[in-house]
Formats: structure tokens, sequence, C-alpha cells
């Protein structure tokens, strides 16, 4: 998270400055290319700040572009004011299409990042499924999985009680929705239950404990995150449930 915080940054430095340094850089052709030209290569300009930003970097270089191609290459030059019917057009469709092209890009790199989240979230689930099969106690499945809530839900802690249920506190159901006695947390707007959120454990079909979930303030884990917590949670169970059903068998 930190690291795309910093990207946005960056792009919001570049999104004011490289417009401006685009068109300074175009100044010197600015008799012998048509505006047209001039207007197509800051569209590029556009479409890289956006592609390495967001919709806000991209939209604020569209502007910029817009801007500087008006003070720069319409007549009056050097002022904010253009004459030019042609010129008022291009200008139009500059900012236009530089809009349109930089929400495209943001949109393209936020499909690749929830692709690379996809994928980190399916190796969670697997290394878990994995330590299921060979791990020598439940518990061991248990510890692990504690880990990968914390991380993956973005908890400031989490432990997992064994024995019967005591209370009624939130709860992060199957569906990943969260419910207290009140009724369901919008957690995408309202964010995580200032409480611990238990998470329960089945395994053949019988409660074998639950984790305590202690939210970070203010944190919104979105629905791909919760229900990838329940299934971290549903593997713990099944671990459980195999040490239980090995004992009897003994």
């Amino acid at each position: 998270m930190t690291r795309y915080m910093t990207r946005d940054r960056t792009a919001i430095a570049a999104a004011v400055a490289a417009p401006l340094a685009v068109a300074v850089i175009l100044l010197p052709w600015r008799g012998s290319w048509s505006n047209t030209n001039v207007a197509l290569l800051l569209v590029v300009v556009v479409v890289a700040v956006a592609a390495i930003g967001n919709r806000a970097a991209g939209v604020l270089a569209a502007l910029g572009a817009a801007a500087w191609f008006d003070f720069f290459f319409t007549v009056p030059y050097q002022r904010f004011t253009i004459r030019s019917p042609a010129d008022v057009t291009t200008f139009i469709l500059l900012l236009a299409v530089g809009i349109a092209v930089s929400q495209l890009a943001a949109r393209a790199r936020r499909l690749k990042v929830i692709t690379i989240t996809d994928a980190a979230y399916l190796a969670r689930i697997h290394d878990a499924a994995a330590l299921t099969q060979s791990a020598g106690s439940g518990q061991a499945v248990v510890d692990h999985v504690r880990t990968q809530l914390i991380d993956v839900l973005g908890l400031r802690d989490c432990r997992f009680e064994y024995g019967m249920l005591i209370g009624h506190p939130p709860r992060l159901e199957q569906d990943g929705t969260i419910v207290t006695r009140y009724g369901h947390i919008d957690v995408e707007l309202a964010g995580m239950p200032a409480e611990e959120v238990e998470l329960r454990t089945f395994g053949n079909g019988q409660y074998c404990g639950r984790f305590m979930l202690t939210p970070a303030p203010g944190s919104k884990p979105t629905l791909q995150a919760r229900l990838v917590a329940v299934t971290l949670a549903d593997l713990a169970g099944r671990a459980l449930g195999s040490v239980v059903s090995h004992r009897a068998e003994r």
C-alpha cells in the first residue's frame, strides 16, 4: 500500500510538471509544427502520467496539457486566450481526449493491481492448504492462519479461542459480511467495528473455535480480502477437525 501511495504522489508531481516541460521543449518548433501535432504529443504525456498514477493525476495532467497548449501555442501567445476557431476545437479535443484516455489508463492500472492482489491471495490460500495436509498438529495451522489474517485484513492483532462461544461480538460471516446484533455493517463505507470481530471455524461439521480479530483503526478491508479470510479460517477448522477425528479413531 505504501508503495502505491508513493507512486501516486510521484504521478501528481509529474502531472503538474510534465505537460509544462514538454510544452517548453516544443516551443522552438511552434512555427513549423501544426497545433494538432502538438496536441497529440501532449496527449501522450497525459497517458504516460495516468499510466503511472491514478485518475486524479491523469485529469490534472489533461488540464495542464490543455492550459499550456493554450498559453504557448495559440494566438495570442503567452495569454490564456484563443482567437482561432480551429484552435478552440483543438483545445477542447485535447482536454476531452486527455481526460478520457487518462481514465482508461488508470483503470488498466487498477485492473493490474487487482490481478497482482488476486495472485497474492491465492498464494496465501495455497500455503495454508499445503500446511493443513502436512502439519503435525492443528495448532500449527491455526498459528499460520492467525498470522495470515493479520496481513490480509490489516489487523492490529488476532488470537484464537477454543471452547464455547461467549458474548455476542460482531461476526465475520461466510459471505464476507460483518453482522452485529443490530444488523449488517457496510465495511466499505463505515470500516471495521472498533471492537473485536469473531470469525468462527468448523471442522467435520463441529464448532472448533473462533479467531478474534482486532481491527486497526479506520481499516476497510475489501470484500475480496474478507472472503479470503473466511477461506483461511475454514482451512484451520479442517485441520482442527482432522486432529479430533484421528483421536476418536484411536
